[in-house]
């Protein structure tokens, strides 16, 4: 198979590119992902893309290739939606969270799937802070369809959920930069049946096309600007949280832009050790939750079905989780 058409469509750079129809854009990335193309022709079409910006039309036919190569997993019993949560960026500056929503979501019988890496490339990956809090990776979707079922929770490494997705996330370290790839796994949602996928975006314009991936694909979501690229509100000022189900976009929550009356209760390091910690405290009602990450909450419990509506779901996390949810900003 030849891919110098497909460079000479998206290689022209910034202002002569084109974009490649949906059903090219999946032919391509099938390639990608089955390890089809040379190193050469590789590179050459990740920084093409990356100069030029993927469209719509190629996001949709990338995550078609992949859904073909994701392994998949049964919709746990009962009547609850679980939710995915994609933890690929980890914390650099901030405290990573992911975990805590996870845990909590857990402690209301929310089913959760956690994919990401075991790798942190600098930063605390959900990883490290799980295996602090004593929840293991899993190797396989068979682990994990065990997990959620017998416990609620599963931590699934990409390397068990799309191998050539991880394959070709590992080449930002030989590029350099980042790639479609990036973007592509934190729209992965691998359950049969109507999950609810946080989709955390890592800057603005990437929202609007995430929300348009999810409305176009039919997927029941929760889109937010991810912190520092997580799936979790910013427990400093929460983002506006949107529900993304049946084709339309529900606004929860706007997004906070005035001053910071009083820091939250946050951890004094963003290390493992400290930020995994600070969940066990927070889950034992010592400390209180954040309320941004509180609002999160509510949102999910409403979203995947926990409560009927979203006044319902508040009026929960308000008194079922009284002693988390009192921290103010």
């Amino acid at each position: 198979m030849s891919y110098g058409h497909y460079i000479k469509e998206i290689g022209r750079g910034a202002e002569g590119a084109r974009d490649l129809p949906l059903d090219d854009a999946r032919q391509l990335y099938a390639a990608m992902l089955d390890g089809g193309v040379p190193d050469l022709e590789l590179g050459a079409i990740m920084l093409g893309l990356r100069v030029k910006g993927e469209s719509l039309d190629e996001m949709l036919g990338f995550l078609s290739a992949a859904d073909d190569r994701t392994h998949l997993l049964d919709m746990p019993h009962g009547r609850v939606r679980p939710v995915v949560l994609p933890t690929y960026n980890g914390g650099r500056k901030e405290a990573n969270l992911t975990p805590l929503l996870a845990l909590l979501l857990q402690r209301f019988g929310v089913p959760v799937l956690v994919h990401g890496l075991l790798e942190g490339f600098g930063r605390v990956s959900s990883s490290l802070i799980f295996r602090e809090l004593g929840v293991m990776p899993l190797t396989s979707t068979t682990q994990a369809q065990a997990a959620l079922d017998a416990d609620g929770l599963a931590f699934l490494p990409l390397t068990g959920l799309c191998p050539g997705m991880h394959s070709l996330l590992g080449l930002r370290s030989r590029l350099g930069v980042r790639n479609s790839a990036h973007s592509l796994v934190k729209l992965l949602n691998p359950f049969r049946g109507d999950a609810v996928l946080v989709a955390p975006a890592t800057h603005p314009d990437f929202i609007d096309l995430m929300r348009n991936i999810l409305l176009n694909r039919g997927q029941r979501g929760l889109l937010l600007r991810g912190t520092e690229g997580e799936p979790f509100a910013n427990p400093k000022r929460r983002p506006r949280l949107e529900f993304i189900h049946d084709g339309v976009v529900d606004v929860l929550f706007e997004a906070e832009h005035e001053s910071l009356r009083a820091l939250p209760n946050l951890p004094e390091s963003n290390d493992a050790a400290s930020t995994a910690k600070w969940i066990r405290r927070v889950l034992d009602k010592q400390i209180p939750l954040p309320k941004p990450i509180a609002n999160q909450l509510a949102c999910l419990l409403y979203a995947s079905g926990y409560a009927e509506d979203f006044n319902q779901a508040k009026a929960i996390v308000a008194v079922e989780a009284t002693g988390l949810a009192v921290g103010g900003n």
